[in-house]
């Protein structure tokens, strides 16, 4: 079972800068999206579209919709993965801390609601953010994630096919319950994967252009 949505829209541009997206023939209006959140930001992508806005703020606090939230995260998170504008914003919990840390490899929002220290977590997640900062690919046998989150590069690397099953249910949203828990408790550990409500979320996202040769990322 995977976390769906029915019918979301979203404004949707052909060009990145907002000086270019306000020339006639750049806007493409309200763009419906019509299935479930995977695969839509690669049909976004051969429709043109390289910036878009979201209709609402991405709500992680306690009373979210946890369906609603994990559909827009996930689009938020495979637009950044083809380098994407995304405009939108983020509303975590006020006793969240630094919570936003383990999103922060995504597209800086365009506001982050919620905590005390929230104007601050923004300027720092602007400053440090960049392309690829975690990522998963997959090899023949293995799966693979780098994470720069924190600074320095983590690896986690497994090739029992358990795993790969596993990020096949948590990409998109899943409950909690359907991923086997010793896979899924291995993920919370490293911060690869994130509770909201009782559904639990695949956080990396897999490259689709990459910022410098592979062999330095």
């Amino acid at each position: 079972m995977t976390a769906t949505l029915t019918s979301p829209t979203l404004l949707a541009w052909r060009d990145y800068d907002p000086a270019a997206c306000a020339l006639p023939g750049m806007f493409l209006g309200e763009v419906p999206l019509p299935g479930p959140a995977r695969g839509e930001a690669a049909r976004l992508w051969e429709l043109g579209v390289r910036r878009v806005r979201l209709p609402a703020p991405v709500d992680l606090t306690a009373a979210t919709d946890p369906v609603a939230a994990l559909h827009w995260l996930s689009l938020v998170r495979d637009l950044t993965a083809r380098a994407v504008m995304v405009e939108w914003e983020l509303l975590l919990d006020q006793g969240a801390g630094d919570g936003w840390r383990v999103l922060s490899h995504l597209q800086p929002p365009a506001a982050l609601r919620g905590p005390a220290d929230a104007e601050d977590s923004l300027r720092t997640w602007r400053r440090g953010h960049y392309l690829c900062k975690c990522l998963w690919r997959k090899g023949p046998g293995f799966i693979q994630i780098r994470d720069r989150r924190w600074g320095e590069l983590r690896r986690f690397t497994a090739d029992e096919p358990e795993y790969e099953r596993a990020i096949d249910l948590l990409d998109y949203g899943a409950p909690a319950d359907t991923v086997p828990q010793a896979v899924l408790d291995d993920f919370r550990g490293e911060q690869l994967a994130l509770d909201v409500g009782s559904y639990a979320w695949w956080i990396p996202y897999r490259v689709s252009r990459w910022l410098q040769q592979s062999i330095a990322i």
